[in-house]
């Protein structure tokens, strides 16, 4: 009896191993464990999965107070330290890289905490629409979604830990920035997730609608004429326009949950990239820059680490959603597809209301109207070059005032 015991307890915990395996989901909550598991870990999934259903206890709403508590003092300190008192010495170029990083930072903190409630109703029709999705589409997402939430996560803890052990500072304001950039990363690593989600049910709607075509083309000379078989390909349509419908839905669902928050990263990656740039040709630059400076090395390394994270991130995001909506719009392409090549009335009304009802559907994935796709990544790209030209014509200019003041002070001292 013990025996048996123990080879049940270890045979479960072997089905829960290869369930939550990494790289090889199955289901909904294989494919999102990682990302879920971060997010408990700041604070972010109060949740508790029940059944298939997200539950939320009344005790998991302790700690989003006291977080948030924190966070807000902790941003009034700094932002004190920044703008009042100048603390650290810096210019007006990084009070402002500083200003925007704390301020969006901290609205874009406060902002996933507010929507926990309609984030978990969002999630649980996520899961409820991808559940029908086969384990093969779950296999290929979990390769990326898997990856990019585990390496990103360590990457941004073991970057803070290796410059705080190399330059031994590490004080409140040090703990805020790491802070407000992991808790931007989950929030806009899990809204990719929902949009790679929700790209591999439209692709699944696609594949299931060129299955009814081919079925059309194959057996259209007999096919269409038993009565009793048109009602299959009906239904069919049917089932495919409801799913459609659900699918649009939740996009619409989830543009108004996570969009002051693409909003706030779009705008900060903006921010950031574009700063960072300017700091890292300032470091260039300068005449004290050498090759046996060991400090100035190592931060401009860092500068060019975290340009290169930021235009990662961005990159990624943008690609999700372009795809997404190309995904979306090849519905459309194959249901006039299937128009062309079937002659039966009913099946061509029922195809012409599910492509009026793709047409009213705009399956775009926006930010406030900021509409996130291949053309955001574009103009963020030319309004980075735009900026930074306009502020190194500033340092330009400084200079030469500067060189010139220096001049008639000389000038006047020697005569």
């Amino acid at each position: 009896m013990i025996n048996l015991l123990l080879k049940l307890q270890r045979r479960t915990k072997c089905e829960m191993w290869k369930k939550w395996q990494l790289f090889h989901a199955t289901d909904f909550q294989s494919l999102m464990y990682p990302c879920f598991t971060f997010c408990r870990i700041l604070g972010l999934f109060p949740y508790r999965i029940n059944a298939s259903t997200f539950q939320t206890p009344k005790r998991s709403y302790i700690l989003p107070i006291i977080i948030i508590c924190i966070l807000f003092i902790c941003e009034l300190i700094t932002l004190y330290e920044v703008d009042v008192i100048n603390k650290h010495d810096e210019n007006v170029p990084k009070t402002l890289e500083r200003n925007c990083f704390y301020i969006l930072g901290g609205f874009s903190t406060v902002v996933a905490y507010a929507l926990n409630g309609r984030r978990m109703h969002l999630l649980q029709i996520i899961m409820e629409i991808s559940s029908k999705l086969p384990p093969d589409s779950y296999f290929k997402m979990s390769i990326l979604i898997h990856a990019k939430d585990i390496f990103g996560f360590f990457f941004l803890v073991g970057q803070a830990t290796c410059y705080y052990s190399i330059t031994g500072v590490c004080h409140l304001r040090n703990l805020l920035v790491l802070y407000i950039l992991l808790i931007t990363f989950q929030m806009d690593m899990l809204h990719m997730n929902c949009v790679c989600i929700l790209k591999a049910c439209f692709k699944k709607i696609n594949d299931n609608l060129i299955n009814v075509r081919e079925l059309i083309v194959n057996n259209e000379s007999h096919f269409l004429r038993q009565h009793n078989r048109n009602p299959f390909v009906l239904m069919e349509l049917k089932m495919l326009k409801k799913q459609h419908l659900m699918i649009s839905d939740t996009v619409q669902m989830l543009n108004a949950i996570f969009s002051l928050q693409v909003l706030a990263s779009v705008v900060m990656t903006f921010a950031e990239i574009t700063f960072r740039l300017y700091f890292y040709i300032l470091e260039w630059k300068s005449q004290e820059m050498s090759m046996f400076n060991v400090d100035q090395n190592f931060h401009n390394v860092l500068l060019i680490i975290f340009i290169t994270y930021y235009c990662i991130k961005i990159m990624l995001i943008g690609w999700a959603c372009d795809t997404a909506k190309d995904q979306a719009m090849k519905i459309g392409i194959t249901i006039h597809e299937i128009l062309n090549d079937t002659i039966d009335k009913q099946i061509k009304d029922e195809l012409q209301m599910f492509s009026l009802q793709v047409l009213h559907r705009e399956n775009t994935f926006s930010a406030k109207g900021l509409i996130v796709d291949a053309t955001l990544l574009v103009a963020i790209v030319g309004n980075i070059t735009t900026y930074l030209l306009i502020l190194i014509q500033f340092l330009v200019a400084q200079e030469v005032c500067n060189k010139k003041i220096t001049n008639n002070v000389t000038e006047i001292i020697y005569n």
